[in-house]
C-alpha cells in the first residue's frame, strides 16, 4: 500500500510539473484540473482535465453542507458536539473550527464552522447529529450525488481526508457547489467572510479570505469559496465570482495546485477571472431595429413588412467578436393571408458566425394583421370581373326564358 501512495504522489508531482510548462488552455495555470462556467448561462467556457478522476480535499464539504441543510428541519435547533466528533482528526491533521466536546452549538454554527473555517469536526458533528453516524450520513451525500447524476463521484467520508474511495472531478464539484448555491441558506453562510457563533464565543473566518489577505492576493470580484487541501489532492478551490461591468457570474473549480507553495490556488483563481472578465462578455449577435426578415402578406393593407428586432439578441462569446460576420437565415412561414395576433411565432432565425450556428431565436408578430375585404377583392380583380360577367350573363338568359314562358301562354 505504501508503494501505492509513493508511486501516486511521484505521479503528482511529474503531471505537476507538465502542466506548469505545457499548459492546454489560453491561460498559464498551476492547477492540473480546471473547470469554468459562466453560471448565468450555465454554460462551460473553459476547461483542463474537467473530467479526470481526483482527490477534492475540503471541498467535499460542499456536498456535506448541502446534504445536512436539506436533512435539517431548523438550523437553529441545538446539536452536541461528542468525542467522536474528533476521531482520527488529530491524526490526520486535519483544520478544525474551535469547538470542543460536550459543547452545545447550533445546527447553524457547525454549517458556519464547516463552510468557513472547514472545521473537520463541524462537518462530522453534523453527521452524527442528522443521521447517528458517518457512514449512514455517507450514505446521504452518495444518494445526493447519484440523484444529480455524478457517475464520477463517490464519498467515503465528510471531511476530503484523503481516501481512495473519495473522489471526484472537478466538474462533479462544479455541478455540486451550483445545486448548493441555489439554496438561500447554503448561500448566505458561503458567500460570509465571518461568523460569529450564537452564543458569541467564537469568531469563524473563512480560509479563501484569510489566505488571500495573507499573500496579498487581491480577489474582490470572488462572493465564496470553499479550499481545499491534502497531499494527493494539492490545492483546490471551488468558487464563485461576480463580473459587476458584464453582470455575469462564474462558477471555478480548480484541483491539482502545486503544495510547494500555499497559494498557487488563489493565483489560479485571480488569473482566470480577470482573463474572462476582461476578453469575455455578451456580444450583439442583433441590434435593436435590425431587420430580421421581411414577409409578403395576401389580403391585408401592406403587401409586405419587415420584422425588426425589439431588442439586442445577444450571446456569450470573446470581445474580438465581428458582427460584421453574422448572417441571419429564416425559417418560418413566406407569407401571411389571414388575421393574425401580435405574439404569434412565425419561425426562427438561425444565426451563424463565420458559417458556424451560434443562435438560434424565434421571430413573433409585432403587431396585429387584419384581414381585409378590398385587399381580397383587389388581389382577385380579374376573377372577381369574370364572376361578374358570368353572373351577367346568366341574368341575361334567366330573363329570356321568362319572356318565352309568357308568350307560350
Amino acid at each position: 500500500m505504501e508503494k501505492v501512495i509513493i508511486l501516486k504522489k511521484i505521479l503528482f508531482l511529474f503531471a505537476t510539473f507538465f502542466i506548469l510548462i505545457s499548459n492546454v488552455n489560453a491561460i498559464d495555470i498551476y492547477s492540473s484540473n480546471m473547470v469554468l462556467y459562466n453560471l448565468s448561462d450555465d454554460i462551460i467556457v473553459d476547461s483542463v482535465n474537467k473530467d479526470d478522476i481526483v482527490s477534492i480535499a475540503s471541498m467535499t464539504k460542499v456536498m456535506t453542507a448541502l446534504v445536512a441543510i436539506e436533512n435539517i428541519d431548523d438550523i437553529e435547533d441545538m446539536a452536541v458536539i461528542s468525542e467522536d466528533a474528533f476521531d482520527g482528526l488529530e491524526e490526520e491533521n486535519a483544520s478544525l473550527a474551535g469547538f470542543y466536546v460536550g459543547e452545545s452549538v447550533t445546527y447553524e454554527d457547525l454549517l458556519y464552522g464547516t463552510l468557513l473555517p472547514s472545521g473537520a469536526e463541524a462537518a462530522t458533528a453534523l453527521a452524527l447529529n442528522i443521521s447517528g453516524s458517518v457512514y449512514d450520513f455517507v450514505t446521504l451525500m452518495n444518494n445526493k450525488a447519484d440523484e444529480l447524476g455524478l457517475s464520477n463521484t463517490h464519498f467515503s467520508n465528510v471531511t476530503g481526508i484523503d481516501d481512495d474511495n473519495n473522489y471526484s472531478t472537478v466538474n462533479d464539484v462544479a455541478i455540486i457547489l451550483e445545486t448548493a448555491f441555489s439554496n438561500e441558506i447554503f448561500k448566505n453562510i458561503f458567500m460570509s467572510s465571518s461568523y460569529l457563533t450564537s452564543d458569541k464565543s467564537l469568531t469563524l473566518y473563512s480560509t479563501l479570505y484569510k489566505s488571500a489577505l495573507l499573500y496579498d492576493i487581491d480577489l474582490p470580484y470572488v462572493v465564496g469559496g470553499k479550499t481545499g487541501y491534502t497531499l494527493n489532492a494539492g490545492r483546490c478551490l471551488a468558487s464563485i465570482a461576480y463580473d459587476e461591468v458584464n453582470d455575469i457570474y462564474y462558477l471555478l473549480v480548480t484541483a491539482g495546485a502545486p503544495t510547494t507553495t500555499s497559494y498557487y490556488h488563489l493565483l489560479d483563481a485571480q488569473n482566470i477571472y480577470e482573463y474572462y472578465f476582461e476578453n469575455y462578455g455578451y456580444q450583439n449577435v442583433v441590434d435593436i431595429g435590425d431587420t430580421l426578415v421581411s414577409i409578403k402578406t395576401k389580403y391585408t393593407k401592406e403587401k409586405s413588412f419587415d420584422l425588426n428586432s425589439l431588442s439586442d439578441i445577444t450571446i456569450y462569446g470573446s470581445n474580438d467578436f465581428d458582427k460584421s460576420k453574422v448572417t441571419l437565415e429564416y425559417d418560418g412561414i413566406s407569407f401571411i393571408s389571414g388575421n393574425m395576433s401580435e405574439g404569434t411565432k412565425l419561425g426562427v432565425v438561425n444565426a451563424y458566425y463565420d458559417g458556424e450556428i451560434i443562435k438560434t431565436f424565434d421571430v413573433l408578430l409585432d403587431r396585429d394583421i387584419h384581414f381585409s375585404i378590398f385587399m381580397f377583392i383587389l388581389s382577385n380583380i380579374h376573377f372577381v370581373i369574370l364572376l361578374l360577367i358570368i353572373l351577367y350573363f346568366i341574368s341575361k338568359l334567366k330573363k329570356k326564358k321568362k319572356k318565352k314562358v309568357r308568350r307560350v301562354r
